[in-house]
């Protein structure tokens, strides 16, 4: 094994690499080469390393020898009970929280168990057994407090006053494909390799580039005018932090952190840097050149140049910004502040002030909006108002094969055994027709994956992931997926990375701060000649003859950036029509769009999926129990069919 993975290194270090990290398979002859002794530096290197976190396969593999080592049951002479129990707490969550949690009692193990516990976010139903046993274990009381002081968040750095950086600039556009290129999407899961195309068909010599500005000493922002339009990829943010940001301990072939300038950043893009622990701000770059020597303040607000002259300035937004830097990303903060504030209620102590809480947006006496209601529905309330942070319970999740493999591994550094999202449909669409020996392994591998957390897997030449995930949908529900075309025709749905569909899925909910909307209403019948298409053109045609969207670069307007259509007028369209105006928000950079239909062909539409889905059972699709509760839950609403209208009072961009 060792002969084999040092051949590998030096395969990978030629193309400037590092290893992979190890399969189940390797993993096993790692732990076997530690019983046996010898070389144990290294196989002690491997393991700590190069494994994944979460519940990765090889995860598994470490976890039980780590506990049995931990435990005492199994000795080896280059790990003792201590240091596996610490390195039990590096994994994250999953299969390392119920030994960490037994660890508690015993002497060798429980100052260590402690320690690793307090800071282990990914708890989930394990809570409840270190609770019960804080009641006679003192260390478990510890890991309880530790919680409730939110150890875990002030054990990190905080956002520093001032960041110095060298430029990278990229002229004009960049979209996620120049960043992560569709015609290397096979090698997204490899983060180091992917990260090799970025820029590839941009600009000459980008990687050469950016070795050399980093030799002068200080990290790389990431600067453009218009950056992470496109399509919702997180390869295109892994590509950026592999070769800006930092490495993170115990998480082989990934990095956090880094930042993004931008005149203009598209939302998923922005959501997604956000929950990998990067900093991105949208501020006038005009004076910032490739090469340059840049200061940011993030809390003064401000960017100077080499001579402390300012360039540039900001407004941090959201205002947890700096928490979720602090906390190593959005997801990280989310996971970490709830498990803080369940121990506090649990302990009958008043709400934590340590963390920047999301600030409620203004009262208004106005109405709501048909957006504004489905999420307010989705978080159990009213409304919600555009500018509240928000966490709407996610009905409808889904993911598509170019990014499966990414989510899949997000779903396991997650520790996602089981799905918390209502409905979650994986397909195939996009390698089906010429699939590389890559592709055929995911298509093999995947649907099992998926359906053992309760997903919905659809089969390589099925179709397009919206055609079928549209199938499935619930009027007036919330959901996302990931493709940038995930724009349902009922309900709303708000599309994202990889990373935040894992999350969506595994914990249930999306976190939003909630975007404005814009009203677009058509007015009187169609006419004679005039198609669906002419309707879908017709809205950036308005806007552009009412200078509310602009072609040039430079000072680009767009109303609809980051914002929710909200069309009217439309109401007897049936749904596969209403698609292509939701599907086309996507060209406009809107961050999600609703339109208002009648009952009657809502009705319709659920009737005929109805039909779909029960075949779907009988071709022994899975999985099958989601399906079935999903025929429940249509069959309930066509029982008493009723759909949310806006308020006539309220109010839009």
């Amino acid at each position: 094994m060792k002969t084999a993975y040092l051949a590998h290194i030096d395969e990978r270090a030629q193309d400037n690499l590092p290893p992979l990290v190890l399969n189940a398979e390797q993993a096993k002859s790692v732990v076997e080469n530690l019983i046996k002794g010898g070389d144990g530096d290294f196989y002690l290197d491997l393991l700590t390393h190069r494994v994944p976190p979460g519940v990765d396969e090889a995860a598994y593999v470490k976890a039980s020898f780590l506990a049995s080592v931990a435990k005492g049951d199994q000795t080896c002479d280059a790990i003792d009970q201590k240091h596996a129990t610490f390195l039990l707490g590096t994994m994250m969550g999953g299969y390392n929280i119920d030994p960490l949690i037994e660890l508690l009692d015993l002497d060798a193990t429980a100052e260590t168990a402690r320690d690793a516990l307090a800071k282990t976010l990914l708890i989930y139903e394990a809570y409840q057994a270190v609770v019960e046993k804080s009641a006679n274990n003192a260390f478990a009381k510890q890991v309880i407090d530790a919680w409730a002081n939110a150890d875990w968040f002030t054990s990190k750095n905080k956002l520093p006053k001032k960041i110095k950086l060298i430029v990278f600039r990229v002229e004009g556009e960049i979209n996620t494909d120049d960043l992560s290129p569709a015609t290397e999407a096979w090698s997204r899961p490899d983060i180091p390799l992917h990260a090799q195309s970025m820029l590839g068909k941009t600009m000459e010599n980008p990687l050469e580039t950016i070795e050399k500005l980093k030799e002068k000493g200080f990290p790389l922002a990431f600067v453009g005018d218009v950056v992470g339009t496109g399509s919702s990829r997180k390869s295109a943010i892994n590509s950026v932090l592999w070769h800006m940001g930092n490495d993170i301990d115990y998480i082989p072939n990934k990095r956090g952190g880094g930042v993004v300038l931008g005149g203009n950043i598209a939302p998923i893009f922005f959501n997604t840097a956000e929950d990998s622990g990067a900093l991105p701000i949208e501020c006038d770059v005009t004076k910032m050149s490739m090469g340059d020597e840049i200061t940011i303040y993030p809390y003064e607000g401000k960017i100077t140049n080499s001579n402390g002259e300012t360039i540039s300035t900001f407004e941090l937004s959201p205002t947890t910004m700096p928490d979720e830097v602090r906390a190593g990303g959005r997801i990280p903060l989310i996971i970490g502040r709830g498990l803080t504030d369940k121990t506090r209620q649990d302990l009958g102590l008043p709400v934590s002030d340590l963390f920047l809480r999301p600030q409620d947006a203004s009262n208004s006496n106005a109405g709501y909006t048909l957006a504004q209601k489905i999420v307010g529905k989705a978080c159990g309330v009213e409304g919600i108002r555009p500018g509240t942070y928000c966490e709407p319970r996610m009905t409808t999740v889904g993911s598509q094969d170019t990014t499966g493999a990414m989510t899949r591994d997000e779903l396991k550094e997650l520790a996602c055994l089981g799905f918390s999202a209502e409905l979650v449909m994986q397909s195939f669409c996009h390698t089906a027709a010429y699939p590389k020996p890559v592709d055929l392994e995911l298509q093999h591998s995947l649907p099992d994956f998926m359906q053992s957390r309760g997903g919905v897997a659809l089969k390589p030449g099925d179709g397009i992931i919206h055609s079928w995930l549209n199938r499935m949908l619930l009027p007036d529900t919330v959901g996302t997926g990931g493709d940038s075309h995930t724009r349902f025709p009922i309900g709303i749905s708000f599309p994202a990375g990889s990373g935040l569909v894992a999350f969506g899925a595994s914990i249930g909910v999306l976190p939003l701060d909630m975007p404005e909307s814009v009203l677009v209403k058509f007015s009187g019948t169609m006419q004679e000649g005039i198609t669906l298409r002419d309707l879908v053109n017709a809205i950036p045609y308005v806007a552009i003859q009412q200078g509310l969207l602009t072609v040039e670069k430079s000072n680009k307007k767009n109303i609809f950036s980051g914002r929710i259509l909200e069309i009217e007028g439309l109401g007897d369209l049936k749904i596969e029509q209403a698609f292509e105006l939701t599907d086309a928000s996507a060209e406009r950079s809107a961050n999600g769009c609703t339109i208002k239909l009648n009952k009657e062909p809502v009705a319709e539409y659920l009737q005929s999926n109805i039909a779909l889905l029960s075949s779907m059972i009988e071709m022994d699709y899975e999985d099958k129990k989601t399906i079935a509760r999903r025929i429940q839950a249509m069959q309930k609403w066509l029982d008493t069919p009723e759909l949310l209208e806006a308020d006539s009072n309220c109010e839009y961009a």
